[in-house]
């Protein structure tokens, strides 16, 4: 049993069982255990690939449309380019090295950077090392200094923890994390009716609901309306909210029991876009999408930007660009494809107009 395991197991035997909310966050984020905070879980030696380890079209592209985003926004001298969750910093080097084509918009930006672990704090230093522009690294938003924003948020709505509430014939109540007979971590469901839970649905049922994504959407969206800018949101999830229950466990691109190794493997679950929407314009913020990533990144021009580096590549580079492309805009999921699954959406101040990527 590890050792986050052990710990957990314990808290639960001593003060009962806890919400899955509290054991997502445990998980991932524990200061000495935490998934995050004691690995570099990307690429093919790790657990995931995220799209900016498939290809650098992915965050050329979203540095074109940061400047843009930049752009109708007025082109404000001192603003703010964050990214959330930056990875390896994979990402935010690949925009910071097309973002000098709009020189306007490279000198009026600092670059931030919010991330919690020291692990990969560390990878972004490095991968960054040699960019034209210095970052500043914070482990909160809300750290973030004043002025127009205009952030990045690429599969980090996911990781962020959910609750999960099932219906039953007294109505619905929450599934918590408790024990076992043999004193193991496991579902269970609490006595307690959630009276704020009015949505229909048959008995067995399970919604998911993340307090947390929402109550961080609230706090984007009013510094956006109070302050300007935009949010680019790009992850994998629903476009309305729906039923069901998404929790995940990967370890080494391989589903896992999600009780099994807290700690050792990446918790997530599918972002409710329509939520997020939600909380975004009840503070006033506009929002622009979903829309699939496919539809996204060839509106932005991916497909030239392809052609454009394979004139310039060996037959074998001209292969894999041409299968990142496919990654990246497809829409079989059977094939892992990422077109369909990603969506993106953007949250603005109220009187952005619309953006590249969302035209209809």
């Amino acid at each position: 049993m590890s050792a986050l395991k052990r710990e957990i197991v314990e808290m639960i035997a001593h003060d009962g069982p806890i919400t899955l909310e509290r054991y997502m966050s445990l998980s991932l984020t524990h200061p000495r255990y935490g998934y995050y905070m004691t690995r570099d879980p990307f690429g093919a030696a790790g657990d995931f690939i995220t799209a900016p380890e498939i290809s650098q079209m992915f965050g050329e592209l979203l540095g074109v449309w940061i400047t843009e985003a930049w752009r109708a926004a007025g082109g404000p001298s001192q603003a703010r380019l964050v990214e959330l969750g930056p990875g390896r910093g994979t990402l935010m080097s690949d925009v910071l090295r097309v973002t000098p084509i709009a020189p306007n918009f490279f000198s009026a930006v600092t670059v931030h950077l919010v991330e919690t672990s020291p692990v990969l704090r560390e990878a972004q230093r490095q991968t960054l090392a040699r960019a034209a522009k210095s970052a500043q690294w914070h482990l909160d938003f809300a750290e973030m200094p004043p002025g127009p924003a205009f952030i990045i948020a690429n599969e980090f709505f996911d990781a962020l923890p959910v609750r999960h509430y099932v219906k039953s014939p007294g109505g619905w109540r929450e599934q918590l994390v408790g024990l076992d007979a043999e004193g193991g971590l496991a579902f269970r469901v609490s006595e307690q009716i959630e009276t704020t839970l009015n949505v229909p649905a048959r008995e067995g049922s399970i919604i998911e609901v993340s307090a947390v994504a929402q109550n961080l959407m609230g706090d984007i969206a009013t510094r956006l309306v109070t302050e300007g800018g935009a949010l680019l949101l790009i992850d994998y999830g629903y476009e309305q909210t729906t039923l069901g229950d998404s929790l995940q466990a990967v370890s080494r691109h391989a589903y896992v029991d999600p009780l099994a190794a807290p700690g050792e493997t990446d918790l997530t679950a599918h972002v409710d876009f329509a939520a997020l929407a939600r909380a975004a314009r009840a503070r006033g913020a506009k929002v622009m999408g979903p829309v699939l990533q496919a539809d996204f990144l060839l509106q932005l021009g991916i497909e030239r930007r392809a052609e454009t580096l394979s004139k310039k590549a060996t037959p074998e580079q001209a292969q894999a660009i041409f299968d990142a492309f496919e990654r990246l805009t497809g829409v079989d999921d059977a094939r892992h494809q990422m077109g369909r699954l990603f969506k993106v959406m953007a949250v603005t101040h109220p009187d952005m107009p619309d953006l590249p990527g969302f035209f209809v």
